[in-house]
Order: structure tokens, then sequence, then C-alpha cells
């Protein structure tokens, strides 16, 4: 990490919970911040990118997938304290699946659909945090 700048100021991100046929897709991370960890596609937003902009870019950049952003579901702050992370302020969005199958970039390694009652009863998964909070928020959101 020698080399590295840490930023001065929290970083904007965003995120998607990706509701498919009554399922959410988790994504688990490659690489550092939260390596190993399953959590929800997404990054940082460009300068002059729009959220929405920024969330359709990176969900197709990370997964490949095309997306409907039905609106926003939460927000998270990472502290630098946390796991070594930055800071930065997530706002996580609900979406709809709308095209093609996950591809996943060289930032994520596994997915999986998951029912989202039935995330608590997975204890094998590592799962970031706020993560069922913010899942639950956007499946309010989509409907049944």
């Amino acid at each position: 990490m020698a080399g590295l700048v840490q930023p001065t100021h929290p970083q904007l991100a965003v995120s998607a919970a990706i509701f498919r046929d009554g399922k959410v897709l988790l994504t688990r991370r490659a690489r550092s911040p939260a390596k190993g960890f399953y959590s929800l596609p997404g990054g940082r937003v460009e300068f002059g990118e729009s959220l929405h902009e920024a969330l359709s870019r990176e969900v197709e950049e990370e997964t490949g997938l095309e997306i409907e952003i039905i609106g926003l579901a939460g927000w998270r702050e990472v502290l630098p304290a946390a796991a070594g992370a930055g800071h930065y302020l997530i706002m996580s969005f609900a979406a709809r699946w709308t095209a093609r199958e996950p591809v996943l970039n060289d930032e994520l390694d596994d997915y999986r659909w998951i029912a989202p009652d039935v995330l608590a009863s997975l204890g094998d998964l590592k799962l970031t945090g706020g993560l069922e909070e913010v899942i639950q928020s956007a499946h309010r959101l989509i409907g049944p």
C-alpha cells in the first residue's frame, strides 16, 4: 500500500439492491476493502455524474447487467477505522434486473441470487455491515 494517497474528504458511492424473480443479487468482493464479503454491486460516483448514471455505469462495469432504478433504499457511512477502508458515503438504491446475465469483472469473484427473507439464516456468508437493512428497505420499494 506504499505510495497510495488516501483522500482527505469523504467519497460518494452508490450501490444497487437488484431484484429478479423475488431474489436479490449479492456479489463477493475479490479485493480490499471488504475482500471476501458479500455486498451489493456499486462504486464511486465520478465528478459530473448523477447518482443514477453512476449506479447504472458501476453495475454494468461490475456485473454486465442492465437495471431499472426504482428509488433510494437507504444510505450507509463507512468510516476510515472500519477495516482500513476510506471514508465513504454509500447511497443504496432498489433496482430491477432488466437484461443480461451476470459477468463479473475482476473486482468481484462470486455472485448469488438470494431470497431476502433467508438472509438472516445464511450464517456461512460474510455480509458487509448494514446490508440486510438496506436489502429489506429495497425489497419494500420493489413490492411483491
